[in-house]
C-alpha cells in the first residue's frame, strides 16, 4: 500500500482532515506522513499509566519541527495531552498549525514557543520530532534537550528513509546512552534517545560565524539557517553581476526576499549606502541570522529585518531593486511552487520600473515566469549549476502578481 492511499487506522483517518494552508499546498502534498504516524504510535506505548497521558504531566510533553500540525494535533487527540510546548521554524508551518488548531477547537490545548530555547524544553520529559535534513539543526535542538530537559527525558525522532543519516545516529550518541533506530515502515523510520549522559556544555552550539574572501563582513547562523555561515554558490553569482552589472538607477529601498545568513541583505547595505533594506524569511533561525550579520557589518540602522510570508506587511510597489535566491524545497519535498510564489510577491513590492535580481538552479527554468508576472527580463550570469536574471517590472504588474497578504 503507497502513501497515496486511503487511511488504514482511525488515527490516519483523524489526520487526514488536517490541511497545509496557508503553506504552499499541491494535490501529492499533505499535511502528515508515515514519520508523524510512527512517532504518535511510539508515544502512545509510553503513556503514563498514573496520568493517564503521554509524557506525564502537562507540560512535560514538546514538540519540535511539527509540519503542519499532526505531531501536535494527533498527541491532543490520540494521547489525551494537555499543555504541549511546540516550536517550527517556519511560519506557514505554524500558522497552519494554529489554523488546524482553531478549525478543531484545540488551539488552547498547546502553547507555541517563538524561539529555539531554554523555554520550549526545560522540564520535558518527552519530546517528538521531526528530524531535520540539517545536522546543524539537529545539533542545537538535541544540545537544548540535553541542557535543560529532564534527565529522565525521552526524544522520539522520525523522518524519511532518504533524508537519514548515520550522522544523525551519532549527534544524539554525544549526549544519549542509548540511541536506537526502528525497523522501517513506510519509507519512514524512527530513532528513540534515551539515559541522558548528564547536562550538555553550558557553552551553546549556536550561533556559528564564518568568514567568506568574496564578502567584507562576518556571517552568523543557527542550526536551520539556510546555506550555515557561508557563502552559497548561488547569492555569489548574484553578488559577482551586482558589480559586474550593477542597477541603472542607484536603488533607494531594496528588498532581501529569503534573506537566509543576511549575505546579500548585508552586501546591499554596503553597496547602496544611502538605501533603506527590508529583510524578509518565514524562519526564525534566518531572521535571528541576518539581524546578527547586520549588526556585526554596521549597518543594522538601515536594515529592517522581520519574518513574513514573502512581502506581507511591506508596502506594495515599493522597492526599487529586490533580490531573491528562492529555495526550491517546501519542508523535505522539493517543489517549484515555493519559488514560484515568491516570484509573484516580488512583482507586487516592485515600484514600476523597479528590478527583480534572481539566482536559481538553471534547471529550473524560471525565466517565462518572471518574464509574465514581472517584465522585460535578460540573462545577466549562468554558470553550469545556476542562472543570474535580471526583470524590470512594467508600469502594472501582471493578474495574479499583487503582494502577498
Amino acid at each position: 500500500m503507497t502513501e497515496s492511499d486511503a487511511p488504514v487506522d482511525p488515527l490516519e483517518g483523524w489526520l487526514s482532515q488536517l490541511s497545509r494552508e496557508p503553506d504552499f499546498d499541491a494535490p501529492e502534498l499533505r499535511a502528515y506522513d508515515a514519520a508523524d504516524l510512527m512517532l504518535l504510535r511510539a508515544a502512545a506505548e509510553l503513556r503514563d499509566p498514573a496520568s493517564g497521558s503521554a509524557g506525564g504531566c502537562a507540560g512535560s510533553l514538546v514538540v519540535i519541527g511539527d509540519r503542519h500540525g499532526a505531531l501536535t494535533l494527533g498527541a491532543i487527540q490520540a494521547l489525551g495531552a494537555e499543555g504541549l510546548r511546540v516550536y517550527q521554524d517556519p511560519l506557514l508551518q505554524e500558522r497552519a498549525l494554529a489554523q488546524n488548531a482553531h478549525r478543531l477547537d484545540l488551539a488552547s490545548r498547546y502553547d507555541a514557543v517563538s524561539e529555539l530555547d531554554e523555554s520550549l524544553v526545560t522540564g520535558a520529559t518527552l519530546v517528538l520530532m521531526q528530524l531535520p535534513r540539517s545536522l546543524a539543526e539537529l545539533e542545537e535542538i538535541v544540545w537544548l534537550i540535553a541542557r535543560y530537559a529532564d534527565p529522565r527525558v525521552t526524544v522520539l525522532a522520525g523522518g524519511r528513509d532518504k533524508h537519514m543519516t548515520r550522522g544523525m545516529n551519532e549527534v544524539f550518541a554525544r549526549y544519549f546512552g542509548e540511541v536506537t533506530a526502528s525497523r522501517g515502515w513506510r519509507k519512514s523510520r524512527m530513532l528513540t534517545a534515551t539515559e541522558l549522559l548528564g547536562a550538555a556544555p553550558e557553552q551553546e552550539p549556536f550561533p556559528v560565524w564564518g568568514r567568506d574572501p568574496d564578502v567584507s563582513f562576518r556571517i552568523a547562523a543557527f542550526g536551520a539557517t539556510f546555506g550555515g555561515a557561508t557563502l552559497d554558490h548561488g547569492s555569489r553569482l548574484l553578488l559577482r553581476t551586482l558589480q559586474d552589472d550593477p542597477p541603472a538607477v542607484n536603488p533607494q529601498r531594496v528588498i532581501d526576499l529569503g534573506c537566509g545568513n543576511g549575505v546579500l541583505t548585508v552586501s546591499a547595505a554596503l553597496r547602496f549606502p544611502d538605501a533603506e533594506v527590508l529583510a524578509s524569511d518565514q524562519s526564525t533561525a534566518a531572521v535571528r541570522a541576518t539581524r546578527l550579520t547586520a549588526e556585526a557589518a554596521g549597518v543594522a540602522n538601515r536594515v529592517s529585518v522581520r519574518r513574513a510570508d514573502g512581502t506581507e506587511g511591506g508596502p506594495e510597489g515599493w522597492a526599487d531593486l529586490i533580490l531573491l535566491n528562492p529555495p526550491f524545497h517546501t519542508g523535505s519535498t522539493v517543489h517549484t511552487g515555493v519559488a514560484h510564489r515568491l516570484i509573484r510577491a516580488a512583482a507586487g513590492a516592485l515600484a514600476p520600473g523597479g528590478e527583480l535580481r534572481i539566482v536559481f538552479n538553471s534547471t529550473l527554468g524560471y525565466r517565462p515566469l518572471v518574464e509574465q508576472v514581472v517584465g522585460e527580463t535578460r540573462q545577466l550570469a549562468r554558470d553550469r549549476t545556476f542562472t543570474v536574471l535580471s526583470a524590470i517590472r512594467r508600469s502594472e504588474p501582471a493578474g495574479g502578481a499583487a503582494i502577498l497578504k
